[in-house]
């Protein structure tokens, strides 16, 4: 049995309040956040995101890759260029989760599994540390050259038994 019913129901219910009259295309606390795809991590209920407030990617062990680069990439020129001569703040915040089933991609016998059974190297979401895998991602930004220098990253740890998130990478612009 589908569970379309009830999400296409929810999403009525939603509509019924919904106003797009405050909801511009640049997030109003002009922020990426980077999260696991794991739904015990849902950045809109572990921080209390409203509609419009932060842009999320979500990936495997919310690691950052090619394809991340590229979005926030994207992004921060797009808002550059609506910014005009002067771009303003843009963070990037990077939120990686106990328990996470990246972990599990450290292990060089499940990488190999998952390469020959479906062909994909996970390797680059492996997360053996969590707090030297967010060091590694943020530095990643920093040798990205299509990110501006100006941007802001930071690394936190939620955690999915206690419901906090603490931060282990402080905010830092990528130049410094």
């Amino acid at each position: 049995m589908s569970n379309l019913t009830t999400l296409l129901e929810r999403n009525r219910d939603f509509a019924r309040d919904f106003s797009a009259a405050d909801l511009p295309i640049v997030p109003k606390m002009r922020t990426v956040l980077l999260t696991c795809v794991d739904a015990r991590v849902d950045p809109a209920h572990v921080l209390g995101l409203a509609l419009g407030e932060a842009v999320v990617i979500r990936n495997n062990g919310a690691r950052v890759t090619p394809q991340v680069v590229e979005e926030i990439a994207t992004l921060a020129f797009m808002v550059a260029k609506m910014d005009g001569d002067t771009p303003g703040p843009f963070e990037i915040i990077i939120m990686q989760h106990t328990q996470c089933g990246a972990e599990r991609f450290a292990d060089p016998g499940f990488q190999l599994a998952i390469r020959q059974h479906i062909g994909v190297d996970v390797s680059s979401s492996a997360i053996a540390d969590h707090q030297l895998s967010l060091q590694e991602d943020i530095q990643r930004l920093r040798d990205a050259a299509v990110i501006p220098r100006y941007v802001v990253a930071s690394g936190f740890i939620y955690d999915v038994h206690d419901g906090l998130a603490r931060q282990v990478v402080p905010p830092v612009a990528l130049a410094d």
